[in-house]
């Protein structure tokens, strides 16, 4: 595509590209609240649900560095209906799921499909958004993210608790073949970089225009996610079996949960394009990290003071999504985007599936279910935040040096 879109045509997209997201985003979260469901009907321990957990973005992380080979080479609208088809078949795969050895299979392959699509996704964004509206472009995309919280987990349990656990399964599969349908009908080809990725053809073909400041890009994104997701899986199991909470309660503390995310994430997205994503992310780095220790700190308590606690802990935690994004791939060159953001999703995945397995094997279930061990985990989340804000600020430093270089 060479011409601009309209202003009409960019939001169109851009919210169905957010409904992409937020299928994906649902399948992936689908499976967290669920979780006490799987220990019980499975038998599995607190571990081997980690393991499925880690499974999906494990995957993902796996396919993200593969498509450093190929991602750039293609029309991206192609390559991500390609990926959401393989995507859709997937999560079919997950309702039909007779154990918990083909769940995990399933899982696997539609993690597999979701890194790149996530990868696609934001390279589609950024050829375009222009720079000055690329934070509210990304806002908008992860809004998916709140309204999997309103609407998409309460649902989802909901539905689980009147028809069964694979019932949310085939729903996704719906709402995604609906978003497949529009995108194809609706999105045009997004080929431009091809020009670009033309001209470099006497690079290297794995990371043409390779600097170290694009490897910082990714150690600060493994951070970000790294740091949320060595609790984020975990915070259904301890709501019910350490706060007090019953698995109906789950719904509504969701809701209002994904509610603050939904409503927050355009006004964080108009800050980053106002003040610069590296101040906003440095400022909700260093706002996380109270409620990541008040959380995991939490004794039981009333239903209101929890979920007051989780809206916190969500909205600040989901919001740092949106300025690390805006940030490492407004440092990226067209011709390059499609694969550093596929290993940029990379980095994101093996971060959340290696959290999710780290914390698996620190904490212990108690007879009476409650975990034993996530305070600890709760200082260890704090410790890899101060490792990104570390981060942060030696990857502002490298952009100011370079800028400053001579030409």
């Amino acid at each position: 595509m060479n011409a601009s879109p309209s202003p009409r045509q960019e939001r169109q997209w851009l919210w169905l590209l957010a409904g992409m997201q937020f299928t994906h985003l649902l399948d992936f979260m689908i499976v967290m609240p669920l979780g006490p469901e799987f220990m019980r009907r499975f038998g599995i321990t607190a571990a081997q649900f980690g393991a499925m957990v880690s499974a999906y973005t494990l995957a993902s992380a796996v396919m993200g560095v593969l498509g450093v080979f190929w991602l750039d080479r293609f029309d991206r609208k192609r390559a991500l209906l390609l990926l959401y088809a393989g995507f859709i078949l997937a999560t079919l795969a997950c309702g039909a799921a007779g154990s918990h050895t083909w769940l995990l299979v399933a899982r696997t392959v539609a993690g597999s499909c979701a890194g790149l699509m996530g990868a696609v996704l934001l390279a589609i964004v950024g050829d375009l958004v222009p720079a000055e509206r690329r934070g509210r472009a990304i806002g908008t995309v992860m809004s998916a993210y709140g309204l999997c919280g309103v609407a998409g987990v309460p649902m989802g349990l909901g539905l689980a608790s009147q028809f069964g656990w694979r019932a949310p399964f085939w729903v996704i599969c719906a709402l995604a073949g609906g978003v497949w349908l529009c995108l194809w009908w609706t999105l045009p080809a997004v080929d431009r970089h091809l020009t670009g990725a033309r001209e470099d053809s006497n690079r290297s073909q794995l990371v043409p225009g390779w600097t170290p400041e694009l490897g910082l890009g990714w150690l600060l994104t493994f951070g970000v996610v790294f740091s949320g997701f060595l609790l984020i899986p975990y915070l259904s199991p301890y709501m019910v079996g350490n706060l007090g909470l019953r698995l109906v309660d789950l719904s509504w503390v969701y809701l209002f949960g994904g509610a603050a995310s939904l409503l927050s994430s355009r006004w964080i997205g108009h800050l980053a394009d106002r003040y610069g994503p590296a101040r906003v992310l440095a400022a909700l780095l260093v706002g996380t990290m109270g409620p990541h220790l008040v959380f995991t700190h939490l004794t039981a308590s009333p239903p209101p003071v929890v979920g007051l606690v989780f809206v916190l802990f969500m909205t600040l935690t989901s919001g740092r999504a949106i300025p690390t994004m805006a940030l490492v791939a407004s440092r990226v060159p067209p011709a390059l985007r499609g694969r550093y953001l596929a290993v940029n999703s990379a980095a994101s995945d093996a971060a959340s599936g290696l959290g999710a397995w780290v914390s698996g094997w620190m904490l212990m279930a108690a007879p009476d279910g409650a975990l034993i061990g996530f305070g600890r985990v709760g200082w260890v989340a704090v410790g890899v935040t101060v490792f990104a804000l570390c981060t942060l600020w030696t990857f502002g430093r490298s952009a100011v040096s370079r800028s400053a270089a001579p030409a």
